[in-house]
């Protein structure tokens, strides 16, 4: 089977779109999104119906929830906040239930998927340092585990022995006693230095994984985000990718 894990859309059509694109010429067997469809960007319904029709399975993402009052905005920096605000009073009835609809795992014999964290996943914990991998590491049925939430590409490995270490590099080829969560990063809004798209593919007969980036029209999903009276930090930070 080959998979292409992606996540964190941030209602970004255009970054979207040029996922789409970009997978059709992968030969992908099973598209899998990890979340938060919505958030920071201008166009939530139509990357909603886009992701929809696309993906095979896709699971909720703290956006995603707090924008049908399911996970609190306490948290979220004023952009955010404003930015989900603003996408309540965007969505339609349907893509409202579609989101309601969402679960917060989704796992197979190949892999399990979460937003953030296997450790309380309706919490949507981060992954930033060895010591929260481990607790997701400690909770893996599987030998792989993908994660979106902080837009930041990377891989956490567990040896056979324990040990845990992070890398950027890929094609990564698996070994058969480690373990492996796979941040595939954002769709929508990179954060790590990159602002390309970000896509994982993954080959399950192979056993290879690649990270890969893919260009997109970043003035146009700024020109909507300015239009439609969002915070213009987003606007701005996506032509950083931070």
């Amino acid at each position: 089977m080959r998979y292409a894990i992606f996540s964190d859309i941030h209602a970004n059509l255009e970054a979207t779109e040029a996922l789409i694109k970009g997978l059709g010429l992968e030969a992908v067997d099973f598209n899998i999104c990890l979340g938060d469809l919505v958030g920071y960007g201008a166009n939530p319904n139509q990357c909603i119906q886009q992701i929809r029709d696309f993906a095979n399975i896709t699971i909720a993402g703290n956006h995603d929830w707090a924008a049908i009052d399911k996970f609190s905005i306490e948290y979220f920096n004023d952009w955010a906040a404003q930015a989900i605000l603003w996408t309540k009073r965007q969505l339609s009835p349907e893509n409202i239930c579609y989101l309601q609809s969402l679960g917060l795992i989704y796992e197979n014999d190949d892999l399990i998927c979460v937003h953030g964290s296997l450790d309380q996943p309706q919490e949507f914990n981060y992954i930033f340092d060895f010591d929260q991998a481990r607790q997701t590491f400690l909770l893996m049925p599987k030998t792989l585990c993908f994660i979106g939430h902080s837009h930041s590409a990377g891989i956490f490995i567990q040896t056979k022995e324990g040990g845990i270490y992070y890398q950027h590099r890929t094609p990564l080829q698996l070994e058969q006693d480690s373990k492996y969560i796979i941040n595939v990063g954002s769709v929508g809004q990179p954060r790590n230095g990159d602002k390309r798209v970000s896509f994982c593919i993954y080959d399950s007969q192979s056993k290879e994984l690649i990270l890969k980036r893919l260009d997109y029209d970043i003035a146009t999903s700024q020109k909507k985000i300015i239009s439609a009276g969002l915070p213009p930090m987003l606007a701005m930070r996506l032509s950083s990718g931070r």
